[in-house]
């Protein structure tokens, strides 16, 4: 009985092609992109937090240069929510974490890389209330990294604090937000 159950096994095995080479040639599989290549950590010996040309909007970043960092309040009436942008060139619909380590905490925000003009940047964006966001509130300085875009350092500064803030006091209480 048992000599019966390991032949039929052996000749059922044998029905099925073995592993090759050629299978995907066979199945026709996309041929995938190479992710693009890491970038170095950004130099930010005087970056600097400024407003941006609105209200809701801080920039981080030398002077004169590309801001490194965005910081915007986005609100529609009962929820606000603070967008997040590394402004790091992304892989196409590529998808990762910003880790943000400052101020007594660390913390892990979902990015996504968006379509800008021709470039695609990491960008990310969380409720206003988020306890996510308390690294950034402090003032202190704030180490936040996402994968292949090097570690950006962003210096000591209130401004994010008091954006957030603000962006907090746009929304309403809490027990308007139902």
């Amino acid at each position: 009985m048992l000599r019966t159950a390991l032949l039929a096994t052996l000749l059922l095995a044998g029905c099925n092609p073995p592993a090759s080479d050629e299978y995907v040639a066979r199945v026709g599989l996309e041929e995938r992109q190479a992710p693009g290549e890491p970038i170095d950590t950004p130099d930010t010996k005087g970056a600097v937090w400024a407003p941006g040309s609105r209200a809701d909007r801080i920039l981080y970043g030398k002077p004169g240069e590309r801001p490194l960092f965005v910081l915007e309040c986005r609100t529609d009436g009962r929820e606000a929510q603070i967008v997040y942008t590394r402004n790091a060139d992304a892989d196409p619909d590529a998808q990762a974490v910003l880790a943000l380590i400052g101020n007594g905490h660390v913390e892990r925000l979902w990015v996504d890389a968006t379509r800008e003009g021709k470039r695609w940047l990491w960008r990310g964006s969380v409720a206003a209330d988020s306890r996510q966001l308390e690294g950034l509130t402090g003032g202190g300085r704030v180490e936040a990294t996402v994968p292949g875009a090097g570690s950006l350092i962003l210096n000591a500064s209130g401004l994010p604090g008091r954006l957030i803030s603000e962006c907090r006091r746009r929304a309403g209480p809490p027990a308007d937000r139902a």
